[in-house]
């Protein structure tokens, strides 16, 4: 199985994904994975339904994965002699939007982690000095980000950084006394410390 990232959004696709796309026999992926690289597929579709039976799938066919299959996607399903390509992730994206080096940067994925496990991860990267992307969890947002810089009495600034990729990309800056709101659930945060 080969586990391809077609990028965050459309055009982020890299030619080692396209050339794997084009000549797969069949390919799976979610809805958006899909239409991001609808045009490059020449065989059958297929939505997963299940992620936890990905192992199920033929060897041969191609996985889609959003954004970079190792960053919070579909990579960590990956078999022994399975084939990852590397996707452009929200990561890149954000820190070639705001200019920020990733060098320094730590990467945290609050997605199903719960609020406390996210908050203890978050200060123990800030502590360090850290510049943060994080991937927000419904639990776990801009909010909750602004109140954990207060606590420790870290100035940074906070970006929301929506839609990334798309059209209608928005990336909004704020404090931790003002954090910028979310107007998509397609979104990741970046802080930068002073």
């Amino acid at each position: 199985m080969i586990i391809a990232g077609v990028g965050v959004g459309p055009g982020m696709l890299t030619e080692e994904a396209i050339d794997a796309i084009r000549n797969a026999p069949v390919v799976y992926g979610s809805k958006r994975a899909i239409e991001i690289a609808e045009k490059y597929i020449t065989s059958e579709a297929n939505e997963i339904k299940d992620y936890k039976k990905l192992h199920l799938l033929p060897e041969d066919a191609v996985v889609l994965s959003t954004g970079d299959p190792l960053f919070s996607g579909l990579g960590k399903f990956a078999r022994k002699n399975d084939r990852i390509i590397p996707g452009i992730s929200s990561l890149h994206l954000s820190c070639a939007r705001l200019g920020v080096n990733l060098t320094g940067l730590a990467a945290i994925t609050a997605h199903g982690r719960g609020p406390e496990h996210s908050r203890n991860l978050l200060i123990q990267e800030l502590k360090l000095d850290k510049n943060v992307l994080l991937l927000p969890d419904s639990s776990f947002g801009s909010s909750e980000v602004a109140e954990v810089l207060c606590n420790l009495n870290i100035n940074a600034d906070i970006y929301t950084c929506e839609n990334l990729g798309y059209p209608e990309e928005r990336i909004t800056g704020g404090t931790q006394k003002n954090p910028p709101e979310v107007q998509s659930k397609l979104y990741c945060i970046m802080i930068v410390q002073k």
